[in-house]
């Protein structure tokens, strides 16, 4: 057997890659459309828990950015590199969401500051709720296969996004319904402990792949 047919990858992982960019572009197509009607609908009605959504979903698109070009970075001598560099980045991603949610959350509980319903966040926050488990579901699979941390956090980070999903439902829908207009920033408050946890994770390079060990 010739020393160019040892060192080829096989089939089945160039197929897995080729799926992990379509997962990756998917991601990029829905959360750019996501953030424009989340921040859009949030401004339009005072949400900060809306706002925060969209902007993770600007976030989830850089995030996936990076995971397009660890990707295309699939060749043995890059691989390593590139799952560090794009760790990193998921990471701060994190972080950077974390911290912008805790600050205008923070603001609009000590201002006071009452949201109007918002039923567009609302229908926005359900179908995200139906499609974010079944992308991070297919993003796992993926990167248990090729043994990729970095797609395997980016998962993690579609994961939380669903989690959001299901926060901002209950604190769009508790507004609309009572008037409890500190369920919202309430609602995104909560979102800070898992963000911040997943997002130093994935700066350390923690993360694990569901089937197994990607330390």
């Amino acid at each position: 057997m010739s020393a160019g047919v040892i060192n080829a990858e096989p089939p089945a992982r160039a197929e897995n890659v080729r799926r992990g960019r379509r997962l990756e572009y998917l991601t990029v197509g829905w959360n750019s459309l996501e953030g424009v009607i989340a921040i859009a609908a949030g401004l339009t009605a005072g949400s900060i828990a809306l706002v925060g959504f969209g902007f993770d979903s600007v976030i989830e698109v850089s995030s996936g950015a990076a995971l397009l070009w660890r990707l295309h970075l699939d060749a043995p001598e890059e691989r390593e590199r590139a799952e560090r560099v794009a760790l990193k980045v998921v990471g701060a991603s994190f972080l950077a969401l974390a911290a912008y949610v805790a600050f205008d959350a923070a603001k609009s509980l000590l201002m006071r500051e009452p949201p109007e319903a918002s039923y567009v966040g609302i229908a926005l926050a359900a179908l995200s709720l139906v499609v974010m488990p079944v992308l991070a579901r297919a993003k796992r699979s993926v990167a248990a296969k090729i043994n990729s941390r970095a797609l395997q956090a980016d998962a993690r980070q579609t994961d939380i996004c669903a989690y959001l999903s299901a926060i901002l439902l209950g604190g769009l829908a508790l507004n609309a319904l009572f008037g409890w207009w500190w369920a919202d920033p309430v609602a995104a408050l909560s979102m800070i402990p898992i963000i911040v946890r997943e997002g130093v994770e994935a700066l350390r390079g923690e993360t694990c792949c569901e089937e197994g060990a990607c330390h």
